[in-house]
């Protein structure tokens, strides 16, 4: 973990954003670096293709310790 210095304008959209998403300040920074890592790897995926593409990694996830 670390700090990560952002502009006083970045960190008022991050704080508007989370009231409004219901989580912390740091969930939704973390949310959007990582659908932006996502989108640049994947630069022709839309935002739902990218959130469809997480929920179905994360069932896997799911399913895969229940077999455990």
């Amino acid at each position: 973990m670390g700090i990560v210095k952002i502009s006083d304008e970045l960190h008022e959209d991050v704080r508007r954003a989370s009231a409004v998403m219901c989580r912390s300040i740091n969930a939704q920074a973390e949310f959007w670096i990582k659908i932006g890592m996502l989108a640049e790897a994947s630069p022709t995926s839309s935002f739902n293709d990218i959130v469809a593409m997480q929920l179905a990694a994360a069932q896997e996830r799911v399913v895969h310790r229940a077999e455990a």
